[in-house]
């Protein structure tokens, strides 16, 4: 298992890294836009479309980002996607989660595969213009989201007595949960200080979140974005454990599938160009 997930790895770098430092946007977008599209292949999968339905949802998520390329509005600042994102995010993730792994298959088959599509559909425009922005503030959002996990990670094993959600995701813990906050905390306080040595090609999210609205809101902001981290990672976990199923697919072998990998980014990439439209 450990040598598939190395390789795997190792083969996703070479793959991504050329694409997130190329001067052009177009490699980033388009990589990033099929792997859009392969997590609306899993999505229907896990919410009970098999075959070719499954496989039309996934084109309707690539269609849909080829539509915003080509038309120029991918790459056009505009505010209010990410706000009605936050919005489905906080609300919608709030009410999903209370209702549990058995409410999920009660809601319209209808309205979970749309809300797919649509989450998908606004984590890559996020993603898109977030590497417009400059490598820098996109690495510092993908940091984000890895530093809360892995803090969680070894602080749920240390310190984690206090289960956060049993039904849904055994693992997590209150603790794990405050320890990712501290970890996203401090690497914001680092990021800060890299910034402003500036070696870097553009301000990161800490820097231009706190340039807007102060130390004090920044901080408020990234413990924000930490807990909904925390709020995507259940809500996959909630849906996989709706199915029946351990990973949303083997496409990525090792690593399980592409919704495994971006779960937490879902909510976080949107949220966080909320936070820097203000």
């Amino acid at each position: 298992m450990l040598k598939q997930r190395v390789i795997t790895a190792v083969v996703l770098l070479a793959v991504l890294l050329p694409a997130l430092f190329a001067k052009p946007l177009w490699p980033f977008a388009w990589l990033s836009l099929a792997a859009a599209s392969a997590g609306a292949w899993e999505w229907a999968r896990l919410n009970g479309l098999r075959g070719a339905a499954a496989v039309l949802l996934g084109v309707a998520v690539l269609a849909g980002g080829a539509l915003t390329w080509w038309s120029g509005w991918a790459l056009q600042a505009t505010q209010w996607p990410w706000w009605a994102a936050m919005l489905v995010w906080v609300l919608g993730g709030a009410f999903v989660l209370s209702r549990g792994v058995a409410g999920w298959p009660g809601l319209p088959a209808a309205l979970r595969l749309v809300l797919g599509v649509l989450l998908l559909w606004l984590a890559w425009l996020a993603l898109v213009q977030a590497k417009a922005l400059g490598v820098n503030f996109l690495l510092s959002v993908f940091c984000l989201v890895w530093a809360a996990d892995i803090a969680a990670y070894f602080g749920g094993r240390a310190f984690g007595r206090r289960k956060l959600a049993p039904a849904i995701s055994p693992g997590k813990s209150w603790e794990g949960v405050w320890s990712g906050m501290l970890g996203v905390v401090v690497l914001a306080v680092l990021w800060l200080a890299l910034d402003r040595r500036g070696l870097v090609d553009s301000a990161s999210l800490y820097t231009r979140v706190s340039q807007q609205i102060g130390w004090l809101g920044m901080g408020v902001a990234v413990l924000f974005l930490a807990a909904m981290s925390v709020v995507g990672d259940l809500f996959e976990s909630l849906v996989k454990r709706s199915a029946g199923a351990k990973d949303s697919s083997n496409l990525l072998p090792g690593h399980g599938g592409v919704l495994d990998r971006i779960d937490a980014l879902l909510p976080v990439l949107p949220l966080a160009m909320a936070l820097v439209s203000l």
